[in-house]
Protein backbone atom coordinates (compact mmCIF):
# COMPACT_ATOMS: atom_id res chain seq x y z
CA UNK A 1 0.00 0.00 0.00
CA UNK A 2 1.03 3.62 -1.17
CA UNK A 3 0.24 6.01 2.09
CA UNK A 4 1.91 9.37 2.23
CA UNK A 5 1.64 11.44 5.82
CA UNK A 6 1.07 15.33 5.32
CA UNK A 7 3.07 17.24 7.98
CA UNK A 8 6.11 16.18 9.19
CA UNK A 9 5.86 17.48 13.04
CA UNK A 10 6.73 15.27 15.83
CA UNK A 11 3.21 12.69 15.10
CA UNK A 12 3.36 12.91 11.71
CA UNK A 13 6.84 11.21 11.72
CA UNK A 14 5.90 8.74 14.28
CA UNK A 15 3.12 7.90 12.09
CA UNK A 16 4.96 7.69 9.04
CA UNK A 17 7.75 5.10 10.85
CA UNK A 18 4.19 3.43 12.36
CA UNK A 19 3.39 2.78 8.84
CA UNK A 20 7.41 1.89 7.63
CA UNK A 21 8.06 -0.57 10.16
CA UNK A 22 4.41 -2.44 8.88
CA UNK A 23 5.90 -3.06 5.54
CA UNK A 24 4.29 0.12 4.07
CA UNK A 25 5.26 2.10 0.91
CA UNK A 26 5.72 5.40 2.95
CA UNK A 27 6.29 8.87 2.20
CA UNK A 28 6.28 11.92 4.45
CA UNK A 29 5.66 15.25 3.11
CA UNK A 30 6.48 18.82 4.54
CA UNK A 31 5.79 22.17 3.41
CA UNK A 32 9.16 23.45 4.16
CA UNK A 33 11.02 21.78 1.33
CA UNK A 34 14.11 22.41 3.11
CA UNK A 35 13.38 20.43 5.98
CA UNK A 36 12.71 17.68 4.21
CA UNK A 37 16.16 17.83 2.92
CA UNK A 38 17.53 18.01 5.75
CA UNK A 39 15.75 15.46 7.55
CA UNK A 40 16.18 12.69 4.63
CA UNK A 41 19.92 13.79 5.06
CA UNK A 42 20.39 13.20 8.69
CA UNK A 43 17.60 10.70 8.79
CA UNK A 44 16.40 12.56 11.92
CA UNK A 45 13.63 15.10 12.97
CA UNK A 46 14.56 17.64 15.46
CA UNK A 47 10.90 17.26 17.36
CA UNK A 48 11.73 14.17 17.48
CA UNK A 49 14.88 13.55 18.86
CA UNK A 50 17.28 10.66 19.28
CA UNK A 51 14.51 8.45 16.26
CA UNK A 52 16.44 7.59 13.57
CA UNK A 53 13.79 7.55 10.35
CA UNK A 54 14.04 4.39 8.28
CA UNK A 55 15.76 4.71 5.03
CA UNK A 56 12.97 3.27 3.26
CA UNK A 57 11.05 6.37 4.38
CA UNK A 58 10.58 8.82 1.92
CA UNK A 59 11.00 12.46 2.68
CA UNK A 60 9.84 15.22 -0.02
CA UNK A 61 8.57 18.52 0.06
CA UNK A 62 6.75 17.61 -3.21
CA UNK A 63 3.15 17.18 -3.31
CA UNK A 64 2.95 15.04 -6.47
CA UNK A 65 3.71 11.76 -4.48
CA UNK A 66 -0.04 11.89 -3.50
CA UNK A 67 -0.55 10.81 -6.89
CA UNK A 68 -1.90 7.23 -6.63
CA UNK A 69 -1.84 7.04 -3.00
CA UNK A 70 -4.31 4.73 -1.15
CA UNK A 71 -4.12 6.44 2.39
CA UNK A 72 -3.25 10.40 2.92
CA UNK A 73 -2.78 10.63 6.42
CA UNK A 74 -3.29 14.67 7.74
CA UNK A 75 -1.37 15.75 10.48
CA UNK A 76 -1.00 19.20 10.21
CA UNK A 77 -1.61 21.70 13.05
CA UNK A 78 -5.23 22.23 13.12
CA UNK A 79 -4.67 26.18 12.19
CA UNK A 80 -3.21 24.52 9.02
CA UNK A 81 -5.76 21.31 7.95
CA UNK A 82 -7.75 23.36 5.74
CA UNK A 83 -4.85 24.83 3.91
CA UNK A 84 -3.58 21.14 3.74
CA UNK A 85 -6.36 19.69 2.55
CA UNK A 86 -7.37 22.44 -0.20
CA UNK A 87 -3.61 21.50 -1.42
CA UNK A 88 -4.46 17.72 -1.04
CA UNK A 89 -7.71 17.62 -3.17
CA UNK A 90 -6.76 17.29 -6.41
CA UNK A 91 -4.67 13.98 -5.68
CA UNK A 92 -8.28 12.54 -4.16
CA UNK A 93 -10.06 9.86 -5.61
CA UNK A 94 -12.82 7.64 -4.41
CA UNK A 95 -10.88 5.23 -3.01
CA UNK A 96 -8.69 6.92 -1.30
CA UNK A 97 -8.63 6.55 2.67
CA UNK A 98 -7.97 9.99 4.31
CA UNK A 99 -6.71 9.79 7.57
CA UNK A 100 -7.03 13.25 10.01
CA UNK A 101 -5.07 12.72 12.78
CA UNK A 102 -4.77 16.65 14.07
CA UNK A 103 -6.66 17.57 17.48
CA UNK A 104 -8.67 20.50 16.99
CA UNK A 105 -11.58 22.65 16.32
CA UNK A 106 -11.83 24.98 13.40
CA UNK A 107 -11.32 28.79 14.97
CA UNK A 108 -14.60 30.66 13.81
CA UNK A 109 -16.39 27.64 11.92
CA UNK A 110 -16.52 25.14 15.01
CA UNK A 111 -15.86 22.01 12.50
CA UNK A 112 -14.52 19.59 13.27
CA UNK A 113 -10.84 17.80 11.58
CA UNK A 114 -12.66 15.57 9.64
CA UNK A 115 -15.06 18.03 8.35
CA UNK A 116 -12.91 20.68 7.61
CA UNK A 117 -10.72 17.69 5.36
CA UNK A 118 -14.21 16.99 4.05
CA UNK A 119 -15.11 20.42 2.90
CA UNK A 120 -11.85 20.77 1.08
CA UNK A 121 -11.69 17.58 -0.74
CA UNK A 122 -14.89 18.11 -1.66
CA UNK A 123 -16.79 14.76 0.06
CA UNK A 124 -14.64 12.72 -2.63
CA UNK A 125 -13.29 10.21 -0.58
CA UNK A 126 -13.81 9.01 2.90
CA UNK A 127 -12.32 10.49 6.37
CA UNK A 128 -11.13 8.36 9.19
CA UNK A 129 -10.42 10.15 12.40
CA UNK A 130 -7.29 8.25 14.45
CA UNK A 131 -6.43 9.79 18.14
CA UNK A 132 -6.10 8.59 21.31
CA UNK A 133 -3.50 8.46 23.99
CA UNK A 134 -0.29 8.65 22.22
CA UNK A 135 2.73 10.89 22.50
CA UNK A 136 4.78 10.85 19.52
CA UNK A 137 7.93 10.77 21.38
CA UNK A 138 6.64 7.11 22.70
CA UNK A 139 4.98 5.74 19.61
CA UNK A 140 8.59 7.07 18.05
CA UNK A 141 10.53 4.55 20.21
CA UNK A 142 7.87 2.20 19.78
CA UNK A 143 6.00 2.10 23.46
CA UNK A 144 3.08 -0.07 23.13
CA UNK A 145 0.16 2.49 22.66
CA UNK A 146 -3.36 2.36 21.72
CA UNK A 147 -5.65 4.67 19.74
CA UNK A 148 -9.00 4.53 17.84
CA UNK A 149 -9.85 4.41 14.25
CA UNK A 150 -13.49 6.38 13.97
CA UNK A 151 -15.74 6.65 11.00
CA UNK A 152 -19.14 5.50 10.58
CA UNK A 153 -18.05 3.43 7.34
CA UNK A 154 -17.16 0.62 9.05
CA UNK A 155 -14.98 -0.65 6.56
CA UNK A 156 -12.94 2.47 6.29
CA UNK A 157 -12.42 2.62 9.73
CA UNK A 158 -11.23 -1.45 9.75
CA UNK A 159 -8.89 -0.32 6.99
CA UNK A 160 -6.96 2.35 9.03
CA UNK A 161 -6.80 -0.19 11.71
CA UNK A 162 -5.02 -2.81 9.25
CA UNK A 163 -2.63 0.00 7.92
CA UNK A 164 -1.44 0.84 11.59
CA UNK A 165 -2.08 -1.85 14.02
CA UNK A 166 1.38 -3.98 15.08
CA UNK A 167 3.07 -5.26 18.10
CA UNK A 168 3.35 -2.06 20.00
CA UNK A 169 0.50 0.35 18.09
CA UNK A 170 -3.05 -1.48 18.96
CA UNK A 171 -5.84 0.22 16.97
CA UNK A 172 -9.45 -0.59 18.19
CA UNK A 173 -12.46 1.14 15.44
CA UNK A 174 -15.65 3.00 16.49
CA UNK A 175 -18.10 4.18 14.24
CA UNK A 176 -18.78 7.92 16.79
CA UNK A 177 -16.03 10.24 14.71
CA UNK A 178 -17.83 12.50 16.34
CA UNK A 179 -17.15 11.56 20.08
CA UNK A 180 -13.42 11.23 19.13
CA UNK A 181 -12.34 14.20 17.66
CA UNK A 182 -14.36 16.29 20.27
CA UNK A 183 -12.43 14.38 23.11
CA UNK A 184 -9.08 14.83 20.96
CA UNK A 185 -9.87 18.69 20.93
CA UNK A 186 -11.50 19.39 24.45
CA UNK A 187 -8.77 17.27 26.32
CA UNK A 188 -6.09 20.18 25.04
CA UNK A 189 -7.99 22.67 26.92
CA UNK A 190 -8.08 20.42 30.52
CA UNK A 191 -4.24 19.87 30.10
CA UNK A 192 -3.51 23.52 30.14
CA UNK A 193 -5.34 23.84 32.85
CA UNK A 194 -4.23 21.18 34.93
CA UNK A 195 -0.89 22.74 34.08
CA UNK A 196 -1.95 26.13 35.46
CA UNK A 197 -2.86 24.05 38.77
CA UNK A 198 0.49 22.67 38.75
CA UNK A 199 2.13 26.16 37.69
CA UNK A 200 0.25 27.61 41.11
CA UNK A 201 1.41 24.76 43.50
CA UNK A 202 -1.25 22.59 43.90
CA UNK A 203 -1.00 18.86 43.70
CA UNK A 204 -2.50 15.36 43.35
CA UNK A 205 -6.41 16.25 44.93
CA UNK A 206 -6.69 19.50 42.86
CA UNK A 207 -5.93 17.50 39.21
CA UNK A 208 -8.13 14.92 40.18
CA UNK A 209 -10.86 16.75 40.70
CA UNK A 210 -10.33 19.20 37.82
CA UNK A 211 -9.67 16.26 35.58
CA UNK A 212 -12.91 14.38 36.40
CA UNK A 213 -15.61 17.18 36.92
CA UNK A 214 -13.64 18.47 33.65
CA UNK A 215 -14.35 15.01 31.65
CA UNK A 216 -18.14 15.34 32.78
CA UNK A 217 -18.35 18.92 30.69
CA UNK A 218 -16.76 17.53 28.11
CA UNK A 219 -19.46 14.44 28.18
CA UNK A 220 -21.95 16.63 28.24
CA UNK A 221 -21.33 19.09 25.06
CA UNK A 222 -20.05 15.56 23.13
CA UNK A 223 -23.40 13.89 23.75
CA UNK A 224 -25.25 17.21 22.55
CA UNK A 225 -22.95 17.55 19.64
CA UNK A 226 -23.96 13.72 18.61
CA UNK A 227 -21.07 12.08 20.11
CA UNK A 228 -21.77 8.88 21.93
CA UNK A 229 -21.20 8.98 26.02
CA UNK A 230 -19.12 5.52 25.92
CA UNK A 231 -16.27 7.00 23.77
CA UNK A 232 -15.49 9.71 26.59
CA UNK A 233 -15.09 6.80 29.17
CA UNK A 234 -12.74 5.22 26.82
CA UNK A 235 -9.55 5.76 25.33
CA UNK A 236 -10.20 8.79 23.00
CA UNK A 237 -11.91 10.25 25.53
CA UNK A 238 -10.86 9.74 29.63
CA UNK A 239 -7.45 7.92 28.02
CA UNK A 240 -5.87 10.85 26.00
CA UNK A 241 -7.23 13.21 29.33
CA UNK A 242 -4.93 11.59 31.73
CA UNK A 243 -1.86 11.21 29.27
CA UNK A 244 -1.85 14.68 28.30
CA UNK A 245 -2.68 16.05 31.64
CA UNK A 246 -0.23 14.01 33.48
CA UNK A 247 2.71 14.00 31.01
CA UNK A 248 5.86 16.95 30.53
CA UNK A 249 5.34 15.21 26.68
CA UNK A 250 2.32 17.24 26.25
CA UNK A 251 2.90 20.87 25.16
CA UNK A 252 -0.47 21.49 26.55
CA UNK A 253 0.79 21.09 30.28
CA UNK A 254 3.80 22.83 29.77
CA UNK A 255 2.37 26.21 28.53
CA UNK A 256 0.11 25.79 31.66
CA UNK A 257 2.22 25.42 34.17
CA UNK A 258 4.14 28.42 32.87
CA UNK A 259 1.25 30.42 33.19
CA UNK A 260 0.73 29.08 36.38
CA UNK A 261 4.06 30.73 37.67
CA UNK A 262 2.85 34.13 36.35
CA UNK A 263 3.92 33.99 32.44
CA UNK A 264 1.31 36.04 30.25
CA UNK A 265 -0.40 33.43 27.72
CA UNK A 266 2.16 34.60 24.96
CA UNK A 267 5.01 34.09 26.90
CA UNK A 268 3.97 30.98 27.28
CA UNK A 269 3.52 29.71 24.02
CA UNK A 270 6.80 31.33 22.74
CA UNK A 271 8.74 29.75 25.47
CA UNK A 272 6.92 25.91 24.72
CA UNK A 273 8.19 27.14 21.61
CA UNK A 274 5.55 24.71 19.22
CA UNK A 275 1.65 24.98 19.14
CA UNK A 276 -0.21 25.03 22.02
CA UNK A 277 -3.81 23.60 20.69
CA UNK A 278 -5.37 24.05 24.03
CA UNK A 279 -4.84 27.99 23.35
CA UNK A 280 -7.13 27.64 19.84
CA UNK A 281 -9.44 25.17 20.71
CA UNK A 282 -10.96 27.05 24.42
CA UNK A 283 -12.20 29.60 22.01
CA UNK A 284 -14.11 27.23 19.88
CA UNK A 285 -15.24 25.18 22.61
CA UNK A 286 -16.62 27.83 24.10
CA UNK A 287 -18.56 29.22 21.57
CA UNK A 288 -19.91 25.43 21.08
CA UNK A 289 -21.27 25.67 24.91
CA UNK A 290 -22.92 28.59 24.52
CA UNK A 291 -24.45 27.80 21.19
CA UNK A 292 -25.61 24.29 22.19
CA UNK A 293 -26.60 25.77 25.46
CA UNK A 294 -24.11 23.97 27.49
CA UNK A 295 -22.71 24.80 30.92
CA UNK A 296 -18.88 23.81 31.00
CA UNK A 297 -17.62 26.21 34.09
CA UNK A 298 -14.13 24.60 33.99
CA UNK A 299 -13.69 25.29 30.12
CA UNK A 300 -15.48 28.47 30.12
CA UNK A 301 -12.68 29.99 33.01
CA UNK A 302 -9.94 28.62 30.85
CA UNK A 303 -11.07 30.52 28.22
CA UNK A 304 -11.39 33.76 30.23
CA UNK A 305 -7.84 33.43 31.87
CA UNK A 306 -6.45 32.90 28.05
CA UNK A 307 -8.87 35.07 26.25
CA UNK A 308 -9.34 38.17 28.89
CA UNK A 309 -7.01 38.01 30.96
CA UNK A 310 -8.35 37.02 34.40
CA UNK A 311 -6.45 35.85 37.23
CA UNK A 312 -5.89 32.39 37.89
CA UNK A 313 -6.53 32.11 41.37
CA UNK A 314 -9.72 34.28 40.97
CA UNK A 315 -11.05 31.35 38.60
CA UNK A 316 -10.18 28.92 41.25
CA UNK A 317 -11.81 30.61 44.01
CA UNK A 318 -14.98 30.92 41.24
CA UNK A 319 -15.03 27.16 40.76
CA UNK A 320 -14.59 25.96 43.81
CA UNK A 321 -17.27 28.09 45.90
CA UNK A 322 -20.29 27.57 42.77
CA UNK A 323 -23.96 26.43 44.15
CA UNK A 324 -23.75 22.94 45.30
CA UNK A 325 -24.20 19.91 43.25
CA UNK A 326 -25.35 16.39 43.54
CA UNK A 327 -22.77 14.07 41.25
CA UNK A 328 -25.13 11.09 40.92
CA UNK A 329 -27.73 13.30 39.91
CA UNK A 330 -26.27 16.08 37.86
CA UNK A 331 -23.37 14.20 36.05
CA UNK A 332 -24.04 13.12 32.23
CA UNK A 333 -21.37 10.44 32.16
CA UNK A 334 -22.27 8.48 35.10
Amino acid sequence: MKAVVLGSGGWGTALSRVLCDNGHETYLWSHNPAKAEEMARTRENPLLKGVSLPESLHITGDLSVLEGADMVVCASPSFAVRATGRKAAPYMRPDTILVSVSKGIERDTNLRMSQVLQEETHHICKVVALSGPSHAEEVGIRMPTGCVAACPDRAAARFVQDAFMNDYFRIYTSYDIVGVELSGALKNVIALSCGICTGLGFQDNTKALLMTRAMAEITHLGEQLGGTRRTFGGLAGMGDLIVTCTSMHSRNNRAGILIGQGKSVQEAMDEVGAVVEGYYAAESIHQLAEREGVDMPICRCAYEVLYHGKQVRDVVSELMTRAKKDELLETTWM
